[in-house]
């Protein structure tokens, strides 16, 4: 019998998989943002995950706010986590809900990521923090279109600006509305800044180092950069996504 074809992904992760690396899109977008990344990273296959009111999930309602995103997505897949190692990335505005889908992993009792990787967003304890929060809806639709132009849509495509744009106001909204006090997390976390980043400036991100063993790397490139899988970030992701006799290297 075929495996189920699960809506939070674009396609089921290989059953020879070794290890997951689960992708949070950023605001706004869906997991089809990760077409540049490469299939595999060291161990772990890169699964991009697909949020409802967005790509072909598009007639399905808004997920509302983090903790209820993350209580759907482990509703449906949390019995995936059970079969094989995986870590969790996400960046800037996928950083967040990510990280609430840790906690919600905790709180279910199911194994922990061996480890989360935050790119380019505060601890939760620290925000909501970012210059889009504060745009109205004309700056907020250059944004979008400056976000397009980045992951190789025409800059004049306007008619996908208004595909977005409803979005990414009920993206930012959730982000308004979500704050967690420093607390735990059982896996180690790996802060990712960038060295032109002028939308979330790294050394802002000291906060993740509260919630468990933190490692921060600064990487060359700017708020988007993520977007082309740089052989520099991979090259982190992939040191970190080695099994080795039951611990992460390094």
């Amino acid at each position: 019998m075929e495996p189920r074809q699960r809506r939070w992904f674009l396609r089921e992760p290989s059953p020879d998989a070794r290890m997951l690396l689960l992708c949070m899109p950023y605001s706004g977008c869906g997991a089809s943002m990760y077409r540049a990344w490469p299939a595999t990273i060291g161990e772990a296959e890169v699964v991009p995950l697909q949020l409802p009111w967005r790509e072909n999930r598009m007639r399905e309602p808004h997920f509302g706010t983090y903790e209820e995103l993350a209580a759907a997505l482990l509703d449906d897949v949390g019995e995936l986590l059970t079969s094989r190692p995986y870590a969790l990335f996400g960046h800037c505005g996928g950083a967040l809900p990510a990280f609430e889908t840790v906690i919600g992993i905790a709180e279910r009792g199911l194994p922990a990521p061996v480890r989360y990787f935050v790119s380019s967003q505060v601890a939760p304890q620290d925000g909501p923090w970012g210059r889009f929060l504060g745009l109205d809806d004309q700056g907020l639709r250059d944004e979008i279109a400056g976000l397009l132009t980045a992951m190789g849509a025409a800059a004049s495509a306007d008619e996908l600006v208004d595909l977005f744009i409803d979005v990414m106001h009920a993206d930012l909204e959730a982000n308004r509305k979500y704050f967690r006090p420093a607390g735990t997390v059982p896996c180690p976390i790996t802060a990712l800044g960038w060295d032109d980043d002028v939308e979330v400036p790294h050394r802002l991100m000291g906060g993740w180092q509260a919630w468990a063993p933190t490692d921060k790397v600064v990487l060359p490139g700017t708020h988007y950069t993520f977007l082309d899988a740089p052989s520099a970030l991979v090259r982190v992701l992939a040191d970190r996504l080695t099994l080795g006799s039951g611990s992460l290297a390094p």
